[in-house]
């Protein structure tokens, strides 16, 4: 048996140890739920979740201070996928990686976000990290404040891009890649890394040396997190993304060399906890003043290529945990904002 096949059926059954847990949160029930979160997780694992959660001991805390909560507001809670893919980074770490949402009507409230009555949508990004057939390490981040901008109670600045229902890949291939071409992945690897790379370029050489046009597809999409929200095309993307982070955090460093970057046929994941380093200057960012203090941000993302240019990206980044670095607390803001709100108003 050739090496490339070895990895291949690696892959598949990382994958496959995943899929108990994924069905079982597809058609939420609390017993199965919990069952099958504790037959995934191997002893000591690490799970890791957005703010204010935070790092979580093991997959009981993990259910009882998170999807439990969720549940109890959610109370036909569904999970639905529509990206899962799995390789091995540059690191030499095996990670299966998904991405979709959290559905279901949105009965009580929920780290005081008050109920609508309606169905409620919330975007995930979850990654595991495998060995021997168990998830060993957990990064996630839930977009919250997605939950709170669709009850009507999103207390921070209006977002520069387009809000509304992310959708899957365009291709509708993102639950069955076709992971069988080696090549092809390394080729989506080497496009994303590269791209990756360029961008560090701005620093010292200018926007010019990032070079975007080589890299991404004239009609991209780029999913950014609510609060930043949907930008379409290299134009879009600079204008409601790239030129207001860059001018408020033009030291920024990030963790691409001690990140997990990995490709399955045309997808990329890349996760790391967290991904970069940087301090708000400039002109501040999402309406906060800038204070020249220094934080980290954690992303975790998706990239779909196609004929060596990235068409999609989709892309979640802890908000909630930057504001709370800069000395916002969203939730005492949420609170204050809801205060006079009364329940059928």
């Amino acid at each position: 048996m050739n090496s490339d096949l070895r990895e291949s059926e690696l892959h598949a059954a990382n994958k496959r140890a995943t899929s108990q847990l994924r069905s079982a949160l597809a058609e939420f029930e609390p017993d199965s739920a919990r069952h099958s979160l504790n037959m995934l997780f191997a002893p000591g694992s690490e799970i890791h979740l957005a703010h204010p959660f935070e790092t979580l001991d093991g997959p009981e805390e993990f259910f009882s201070v998170a999807l439990e909560p969720l549940w109890r507001a959610i109370p036909d809670l569904e999970r639905r996928e529509t990206i899962v893919m799995s390789g091995r980074s540059r690191l030499g770490k095996n990670w299966v990686g998904c991405a979709g949402h959290y559905t279901g009507s949105f009965i009580r409230p929920w780290l005081d976000i008050p109920p609508t009555g309606h169905m409620v949508s919330m975007r995930f990004h979850e990654f595991f990290r495998m060995e021997s057939g168990k998830a060993v390490e957990m990064q996630a981040l839930w977009d919250i404040p997605e939950v709170m901008m669709q009850a009507g109670s999103w207390p921070m600045s209006p977002s520069l891009g387009r809000e509304w229902h992310v959708p899957g890949p365009a291709t509708q291939d993102g639950l069955f890649i076709d992971g069988s071409d080696p090549a092809r992945s390394d080729s989506s690897l080497r496009l994303v890394g590269e791209m990756l790379e360029a961008l560090g370029n701005f620093a010292d050489q200018g926007v010019e040396a990032m070079r975007l046009e080589q890299y991404w597809h004239p009609r991209c999409s780029w999913y950014g997190p609510s609060g930043i929200g949907t930008c379409r095309g290299i134009e879009g993307f600079r204008n409601w993304h790239q030129i207001p982070f860059l001018n408020a955090m033009p030291d920024r460093v990030g963790t691409l060399g001690k990140g997990d970057l990995f490709a399955e046929g045309n997808y990329v994941g890349f996760t790391a906890w967290p991904g970069m380093r940087m301090s708000l200057t400039g002109d501040g960012w999402l309406g906060i003043a800038p204070s020249g203090r220094k934080i980290t941000m954690r992303s975790l993302d998706f990239w779909r290529c196609k004929d060596g240019t990235i068409r999609e990206n989709w892309v979640l980044i802890d908000l909630l945990h930057v504001y709370a670095q800069l000395g916002v607390n969203v939730f005492a803001r949420l609170r204050e904002f809801n205060k006079a709100r009364h329940p059928g108003i």
